[in-house]
């Protein structure tokens, strides 16, 4: 996921590893397009963990003034075409509520881990779709991170994810109902035939009817995700989706460059045309957006998020995505402490997420890790920097050399000085941070920024 108000992660979560043998610089300069970096390590450099730690442990001595808080309902109505996420196309009889019954047994392990005195600072419902959950069940969702975590929905930034065929208004009354201050709505185009062309089935006017759902709930913020590089979408396309979503005022606007990843229904499909057709036009489409959205008075905050002048932010000022702290429950969740970064198994199959679930469903004893990857003193330098550069306003010199007692080009010469090379870098004495090339590059410029080690796990990941 960035300085976005669901931390780890986003319904766009496309990121898997590179080809094998392929270099973080080779990479760099076949594509703009590597993956999208909202989180460093990614769940597929992760692995079981032989000593399966318990939480106790883990979180003992951790700070926890400052917690953030995410809940994973791994549900959803549809798969569409782009979509490798972790989640379930629809649910048979009483799924759903063994899942919230394992989710409430998962957090009463995990508030019992956590000092008694710790506090959430932020939370955040993704998925998959968490309004595939009935009103009853948002309630309960709700009542989960509130009785059982102790995060007191109402007075912290509290996002949520949704679909436009799932936001109807009795979910949305009990969302607002319970502090909802950020809700994001998935629509990805405007455009029907784009729509269909990404295998995602709905119409413009579901879209705008559940818009105008969602701005009569009264949500401090609207998000509206919208993705570029369709197969059939052109300049002329793209422009009117971007004005069709500006015409609700969102205060904020996600742009993502489509992905065709392994397993999906758009992979399946096959490619329309060559890569480098491809990538030319996605950044050509980016460019577009992001000047339409510089001129309706966004700010661009980075690569995908920008965010309306003088609009409130759902986020906390106390968080940020280098720190640590994270709590997911959930069994596609993630949850980060300064020595360990955990989970359940990932998979995209659709046999193999229905396991998974399965599993999680009939588990008793949540007290321990079992997923994950240890964090060298290395490794939280890279996050930190991975996270802190692809932001538009970059990281403050100052601020690294605070927490490391060096400097980034003392740590990472030879990554600085090949981005430099790139023109990806802006002069700035105080701050290191990306240029307008460079923050078009993203998605180049993060992974070369991966470790070896991480690079070696990615690529031996097996997708399933």
């Amino acid at each position: 996921m960035t300085t976005a108000p669901a931390p780890t992660g986003h319904p766009l979560d496309l990121t898997t590893a590179r080809p094998p043998g392929l270099t973080a610089d080779r990479a760099a300069d076949q594509s703009p397009y590597q993956s999208y970096v909202y989180a460093y390590p990614h769940k597929t450099a992760y692995r079981p963990l032989p000593d399966r730690p318990t939480l106790r442990e883990l979180w003992a001595g951790e700070p926890q003034h400052a917690l953030s808080l995410y809940l994973h309902i791994p549900f959803c109505e549809v798969r569409c075409g782009f979509c490798n996420l972790f989640t379930r196309i629809g649910s048979p009889e009483g799924l759903t509520t063994a899942y919230l019954d394992a989710l409430d047994r998962q957090a009463g392990a995990v508030r019992e881990a956590l000092a008694d005195d710790a506090r959430f600072a932020l939370a955040a419902f993704g998925g998959g779709t968490p309004t595939y959950l009935t009103a009853a069940e948002l309630e309960r969702l709700c009542d989960i991170a509130e009785r059982r975590m102790g995060a007191d929905l109402r007075a912290i930034p509290l996002s949520v994810e949704a679909s436009p065929a799932t936001a109807t208004t009795d979910r949305l009354e009990v969302l607002a109902a319970r502090g909802t201050t950020r809700l994001s709505l998935g629509v990805q185009s405007f455009v029907d035939a784009e729509a269909r062309s990404a295998v995602r089935p709905q119409k413009r006017a579901d879209v705008e009817a559940a818009l105008g759902r969602i701005r009569a709930a009264g949500f401090p913020v609207l998000n509206i995700d919208l993705i570029y590089g369709i197969d059939g979408q052109d300049e002329a396309g793209w422009l009117r989706s971007l004005d069709a979503a500006l015409a609700w005022q969102p205060e904020e606007l996600y742009l993502y460059p489509l992905y065709v990843r392994p397993l999906t229904g758009l992979a399946r499909r096959g490619e329309q045309e060559s890569r480098t057709a491809w990538d030319t036009r996605r950044l050509a489409l980016y460019r577009t957006g992001r000047d339409h959205l510089l001129a309706h008075g966004y700010q661009q905050v980075s690569m995908r998020m920008f965010r309306r002048a003088a609009s409130p932010q759902a986020g906390s000022g106390e968080y940020a995505c280098q720190t640590d702290g994270m709590v997911g429950l959930g069994c596609g969740a993630r949850s980060y402490t300064s020595r360990l970064h955990y989970s359940f198994d990932y998979a995209v199959n659709a046999t193999e997420v229905r396991g998974i679930i399965d599993d999680y469903v009939a588990t008793e004893d949540f007290g321990r890790a079992e997923v994950g990857r240890s964090m060298t003193a290395e490794e939280a330098r890279r996050r930190h920097l991975v996270q802190s550069l692809l932001q538009a306003e970059g990281m403050p010199l100052a601020e690294y050399r605070a927490r490391f007692g060096s400097t980034p080009a003392e740590d990472f010469p030879a990554e600085l000085a090949a981005f430099g090379a790139r023109g990806w870098l802006a002069d700035d004495p105080l701050r290191l941070m990306l240029s307008p090339e460079g923050l078009a590059h993203s998605d180049a410029a993060g992974p070369m920024l991966f470790s070896p080690e991480v690079r070696a796990l990615m690529a031996d990941y097996e997708v399933k």
